[in-house]
């Protein structure tokens, strides 16, 4: 089972993007359930995953309307939320170095 750091976070997410907030719980749900020994385990499981670098990977969220960039280290079970926001908003971000960051 992998720990979500943090489902502060992404609660943040879905109180910005209101319309989005079932199919990322949907992904949280599913995720926290999950066992993955490496990527290709996960990618059997999320075809839309991408991997992109730094131990991050890609998850199309709501068919592909948004994205959710997480950090995944499978090592230690744990799964890092760094950032969420529509297809257009990740066009305009450097994916390998984005961070969370609270608006509010």
């Amino acid at each position: 089972m992998f720990n979500i750091i943090a489902r502060k976070t992404l609660l943040v997410y879905i109180k910005a993007y209101p319309d989005a907030a079932t199919p990322l719980q949907e992904w949280y749900h599913e995720i926290l359930k999950m066992e993955f020994k490496h990527f290709n385990e996960l990618k059997e499981v999320f075809r839309n995953a991408s991997i992109v670098g730094d131990d991050r990977v890609v998850f199309n969220i709501k068919g592909n309307r948004y994205r959710l960039v997480v950090r995944v280290v499978f090592d230690y079970k744990t799964i890092q939320i760094k950032w969420f926001g529509t297809h257009k908003e990740y066009d305009t971000i450097d994916v390998t170095s984005v961070q969370y960051k609270n608006k509010g």
